[in-house]
C-alpha cells in the first residue's frame, strides 16, 4: 500500500500497474483472495484519477465480490473509501456520503497502524469535500480540520484554503495556502501535493489581482502535471481556465484565447493517448484475473454441448436464445433512451446551477448541452464577446432580467441595456420577442 501510494502521487502509472500485477500473482499463489481485492481497489483508484470510470467500476465490482463477507476492517474501509470517490465523480453525492460513512465506521473499528492513519486522512478529506457539494459548510470544515490533524503533508491545508477561497475570505485563504505551499517547497517533490498547492496558490493570486505571480505558479502547476504524466487528469482543465483568466486580465487576448480553447478541449474529452496506454496495460491485467472465470465457463460449455443430443433440440434452443437476445436488445435500447434523457435532464440542471453561481465553466458546459447554438449566434455576428454569449445563453435558459441581475450582481437597468445591445448586434426587430428569437 505504501509503494502504491508513492507511485500514485508521483504519477508513475506504469510502475503502479506492474506493482499490483506482481502482488496479485503473490495473492493468487497464496490463495489469499482479499489480497487480490486490494489490488483491484488500487487499480480502481488509478482509473478514477484518469477519469476512466468504466474500468474503475469493473475493478470495484471485482473487489466487492471478494470482500462482501470480509471481516477485515482495514480492507473494507479502503474499499468503501474508493467507492465513495467514484460515486462522487459520477455525481451520486448521497451515495458518496453513504459509502464514505461506511468507510469511517470500519476504519474506526480497526487497530492502530500507519495504514489506518493514511486511510482515515483520505476519508476525512473526502467527507469534507462531499459536504461542501451538499452545501453543508460548517460540517465540512469539521472534517477538513480532522484531516489536518491526521496528515501534515499540506494536502489538507490546500483543501481548507480552497474551501475558504470559495467563501471569499482572502486573509484566511492566504494563511492556509501559504502553509501548504511552504511545506511543498520544503518537501521538494513535484507530485500530486505540489500540483494541488500551486493550482490553489494561483487561484488565490488571481483573486488578489496579482496576475504575474498567478501566471508563475500556474505555469509551474502545468509543468508538474506534464511531469507526472497527467495522472490527475481533472486538474488540467482548471489550470487552463485559471490561465485564461490571468491573460484576460493582463490584456493578452491571444494567450487568453489559447487557454480558453485548451480548457474547452480538456473539459470536453479525456486524454485519448494516455487512456489508450493505460488501457493496454489494464487489458493484460484483466485477462490474467479472468483465468478462473474462463475455466468455469469452459466446463459449462461442455455440459451444454453434451446435453443436446440431437440437431432438433439444438435448433429449438438456438431459436429461444435468438428470441431472448432480440427482446434484450429492445430492452437495452429502451434503457439507453431513458438513460440519455436522464443525463440530459441532469446536464440541464447542472448548467442552470452554474449560471446561478456565476461559474466560469458555464459557457463551455452550455456548449456541450446545446452544441452548435453559440456558432449560430457567431454566424450572425462574429464580434460577439464572451460576456454577451453568456448573456444570450442565460436568456436561452429562460432566466428573467431580474434573475440575471441578481446572479451576475449588476443593476436591473444594466440588464435592459445589455438586451438593447444584443438586439442591435443580432438585428432583432423591435416587434420580435428576444426570448423567442434566441430559441433559434
Amino acid at each position: 500500500m505504501k509503494q502504491n501510494e508513492e507511485l500514485r502521487m508521483a504519477g508513475e502509472y506504469d510502475s503502479l500497474v506492474i506493482l499490483n500485477k506482481k502482488y496479485y500473482r503473490i495473492a493468487e499463489n497464496k490463495r489469499y483472495e482479499e489480497g487480490k481485492a486490494l489490488c483491484y481497489v488500487n487499480l480502481a483508484e488509478l482509473n478514477i484519477s484518469l477519469e476512466n470510470y468504466q474500468k474503475s467500476q469493473f475493478f470495484l465490482n471485482a473487489a466487492e465480490n471478494i470482500l462482501k463477507d470480509s471481516k477485515n476492517n482495514i480492507h473494507l474501509a479502503r474499499f468503501y473509501n474508493i467507492y465513495s470517490r467514484l460515486s462522487s465523480e459520477m455525481r451520486r453525492r448521497d451515495k458518496a456520503i453513504e459509502y464514505n460513512s461506511k468507510a469511517l465506521e470500519f476504519i474506526q473499528a480497526a487497530g492502530e497502524s500507519e495504514l489506518k492513519r493514511n486511510i482515515l486522512f483520505n476519508i476525512y478529506l473526502r467527507q469534507a469535500t462531499y459536504l461542501v457539494g451538499k452545501k453543508q459548510p460548517d460540517k465540512a470544515l469539521i472534517f477538513f480540520n480532522k484531516a489536518r490533524t491526521v496528515d501534515d503533508s499540506g494536502m489538507a491545508d490546500c483543501a481548507i484554503s480552497d474551501y475558504i477561497y470559495m467563501h471569499k475570505n482572502k486573509d484566511s485563504t492566504y494563511k492556509y495556502i501559504t502553509l501548504a505551499y511552504n511545506k511543498a517547497l520544503k518537501n521538494g517533490k513535484e507530485d500530486g501535493v505540489a500540483l494541488y498547492t500551486n493550482t490553489i496558490m494561483g487561484e488565490y493570486y488571481i483573486a488578489d489581482k496579482q496576475y504575474d505571480k498567478a501566471e508563475e505558479v500556474l505555469k509551474k502547476a502545468l509543468r508538474i502535471n506534464l511531469k507526472i504524466k497527467g495522472i490527475y487528469a481533472y486538474y488540467l482543465k482548471f489550470i487552463y481556465n485559471d490561465l485564461r483568466v490571468v491573460y484576460e486580465n493582463k490584456g493578452e487576448k491571444e494567450k487568453a484565447y489559447f487557454y480558453l480553447k485548451a480548457y474547452t478541449e480538456a473539459y470536453n474529452k479525456t486524454n485519448t493517448s494516455l487512456l489508450s496506454t493505460i488501457n493496454q496495460d489494464m487489458e493484460s491485467f484483466i485477462t490474467e484475473t479472468k483465468t478462473d472465470t474462463e475455466k468455469h465457463k469452459s466446463k459449462i460449455q461442455w455440459v451444454i454441448f453434451l446435453s443436446f443430443a440431437g440437431f432438433s433440440l439444438l435448433a429449438i434452443y438456438a431459436w429461444r436464445i435468438i428470441n431472448t437476445l432480440r427482446k434484450r436488445k429492445a430492452d437495452l435500447k429502451s434503457e439507453a433512451e431513458d438513460l440519455k434523457n436522464k443525463i440530459n435532464d441532469n446536464r440541464q440542471e447542472e448548467i442552470i446551477e452554474m449560471a446561478r453561481t456565476n461559474d466560469p465553466r458555464f459557457l463551455s458546459s452550455f456548449k456541450e448541452v446545446y452544441p452548435g447554438y453559440i456558432d449560430q449566434l457567431l454566424a450572425i455576428n462574429p464580434s460577439l464577446e464572451n460576456s454577451e454569449l453568456i448573456f444570450c445563453a442565460m436568456l436561452k435558459l429562460h432566466f428573467s432580467s431580474k434573475e440575471i441581475a441578481n446572479y451576475t450582481e449588476v443593476q436591473h437597468r444594466t440588464i435592459q441595456q445589455k438586451k438593447y445591445r444584443i438586439r442591435k448586434k443580432l438585428n432583432i426587430p423591435t416587434e420580435t420577442d428576444i426570448y423567442h428569437f434566441l430559441m433559434l
